[in-house]
């Protein structure tokens, strides 16, 4: 990537989004910092102003990307990382989730960053170079009771991403799925919305909602690791499709992997006896 390197981030004002725009900053990076409320954004920009764009952009409003990506093409010409890093979390049974709350995650969590993708395209592959990174989760390799509708919206993701990564490798452009585990960002404080619980689930989910309500400020993970873990994967010859960040990522990846291949061997003799036999 060239030395003047620009980080376009969503959801930059809290979390996850927040950090990677400070360690863009201490890296000599330019910053495209976004956020429905970019006044949140002022005490960051202050920092470096020649180096910090502060806009609003809601990853919902098809016309705030497109003003925001022509801001940033404005100022910095060149954008070299697109981290679409926007969303947010609902924890509830399948059941206990409404269709208008299920519909309203997929629009942030995937139509949002696919829009988001969409929109920088054009200027990527004109460029020739740039990355796509793309924030999921260990929750989009697998998923447990209490998070089926964020690990739908972060599956969906990552196969847009699959895809993505093979329509783009021939313009030199990068795509990286990142699956982070619990980091102790404010993800577990209003970025969850918990929903209204049913009895039939009360007893069942009760470990989950404990455990989700009760993680705040006690993650392993750290944001500024990983954001440094993210720009050296992007920096390498042979940039990942996925890279899992944290011991539980890690271990949960790898053990859903390893039942996954356990499950194809068991059954692959009465698999293979679906074939037409001429």
């Amino acid at each position: 990537m060239p030395a003047a390197t620009t980080w376009f981030i969503t959801g930059a004002s809290s979390g996850f989004g927040l950090s990677f725009a400070r360690y863009a900053l201490s890296k000599g990076y330019n910053v495209v910092a976004t956020a429905r409320d970019p006044s949140r954004l002022a005490s960051f920009q202050s920092q470096a102003r020649e180096r910090v764009l502060a806009v609003a952009l809601d990853v919902n409003d098809r016309a705030s990307i497109e003003a925001a990506v022509e801001s940033a093409r404005s100022r910095f010409g060149q954008i070299d990382v697109l981290l679409n890093n926007a969303g947010y979390g609902i924890v509830g049974a399948v059941e206990e989730t409404p269709e208008a709350e299920l519909r309203a995650l997929m629009e942030t969590n995937f139509f949002g960053a696919a829009a988001m993708i969409r929109a920088l395209l054009p200027l990527l592959r004109h460029q020739g170079s740039g990355a796509v990174v793309n924030i999921s989760s260990l929750g989009g390799q697998l998923s447990y009771g209490g998070y089926g509708a964020y690990s739908a919206s972060k599956f969906a993701l990552e196969g847009l991403s699959e895809a993505l990564a093979l329509e783009m490798a021939p313009f030199g452009v990068k795509v990286m799925i990142v699956e982070p585990g619990a980091f102790r960002t404010e993800f577990a404080g209003g970025a969850l919305r918990h929903m209204p619980v049913l009895p039939a689930y009360a007893d069942g989910l009760r470990a989950v909602r404990d455990f989700t309500s009760g993680m705040r400020d006690t993650q392993p993970g750290d944001p500024m690791k990983a954001a440094a873990a993210i720009d050296t994967a992007l920096r390498a010859a042979n940039t990942p499709l996925r890279l899992q960040l944290g011991k539980d990522a890690i271990t949960a990846v790898r053990g859903h992997a390893e039942a996954l291949l356990a499950d194809l061997a068991a059954w692959e003799s009465l698999g293979l006896e679906t074939q037409i036999v001429d």
